[in-house]
């Protein structure tokens, strides 16, 4: 289980994103609630165990179960991702910490037993996806993407992620120069300059996802020199904004969540170059039409709408 730290003014917004995830089944404890109860149902009062005592002074928090698999390991990552991203939004602090940590086991001990469900996998016509502990018989021709995903979102099994691998694979073109915006573990970015991009800059608003980023492409034989990866969070760091600005690219990714995809469009269009091609996923179905008409709006040309399940990815022309 993971529990996210939050205050009753907060459970709203973050059920909100959690739903964004595909996430519905929450647990919510509000202390205010409780409080509320005890300072006006007094008649119940003789009914309250003593052990539920510690709940006037309990934090609030809205729980998620996670399976202790890989698909829990990917939601954790994007469910951290995400509260990142409302904590940034939120400006007077009125969401608490939007810490999420796991409540019934240690992380690292949690994060070892996963290793036994990540395999090489398939990716598109030509990327696969191998954890550094799995050893790999046959490529098969593959471009090879070594990844030790560590604790941020972007493993390659993720339907969002896969989706934006296929699409980039059509779009992406030697000599290229690339923009990952929310890059996660790095791995859109990397296989982009493994499949013949000249250089990309990665930022994230998560610096663990910055640290690991930079660990992935050393670990896939790409150097400093053309990989460079950041903490910063576009929509509010001005000095950011022109740092990523100061040049145009030839694609710009953006696997995050179609909020945060409607508000970057502007600035996506921006910082694209004429021609270019600005990929996005991590869309739930239902808002692919707000993503659609956001990119319309900012002057793109929807090149292509692709789904699995319940997640869509939108390629738009600048």
């Amino acid at each position: 289980m993971a529990a996210i730290d939050t205050t009753t003014e907060g459970i709203e917004p973050v059920c909100g994103r959690l739903y964004a995830l595909g996430i519905t089944g929450t647990e919510i404890e509000d202390a205010a609630d409780f409080n509320d109860f005890l300072e006006n149902d007094t008649k119940y009062w003789d009914y309250i165990d003593e052990s539920l005592l510690y709940k006037k002074t309990a934090p609030t928090r809205v729980k998620v179960y996670l399976t202790d698999d890989e698909h829990g390991r990917a939601q954790l990552s994007a469910i951290r991702q995400s509260m990142a991203e409302l904590k940034a939004l939120d400006e007077e602090g009125r969401f608490g910490t939007l810490d999420a940590n796991l409540t019934n086991m240690k992380e690292q001990d949690w994060a070892e037993n996963w290793k036994q469900y990540y395999k090489p996998l398939k990716v598109g016509d030509k990327i696969l996806i191998k954890p550094e502990w799995e050893p790999l018989a046959d490529d098969e021709g593959r471009t090879v993407f070594h990844i030790n995903p560590g604790m941020s979102f972007g493993t390659g099994t993720h339907e969002s992620t896969q989706l934006c691998i296929e699409s980039l694979e059509k779009h992406i073109a030697a000599g290229d120069n690339v923009l990952d915006l929310g890059c996660g573990s790095g791995i859109l970015s990397i296989i982009a300059l493994l499949l013949g991009a000249k250089s990309a800059l990665a930022v994230d608003i998560d610096p663990n996802a910055v640290k690991i980023a930079k660990e992935n492409a050393a670990r896939n034989g790409i150097g400093a020199d053309a990989y460079t990866a950041i903490a910063a969070d576009i929509l509010s760091d001005e000095a950011a904004r022109r740092q990523v600005s100061a040049q145009q690219y030839d694609v710009v990714l953006a696997n995050i969540v179609a909020d945060v995809i409607i508000a970057l469009a502007p600035f996506a269009k921006a910082v694209t170059k004429p021609g270019g091609t600005f990929i996005t996923s991590g869309i739930i179905l239902a808002r692919k039409d707000d993503v659609r008409a956001a990119l319309e709006a900012a002057g793109f040309t929807i090149q292509s709408i692709c789904d699995k399940r319940e997640w869509c990815s939108v390629t738009a022309i600048n």
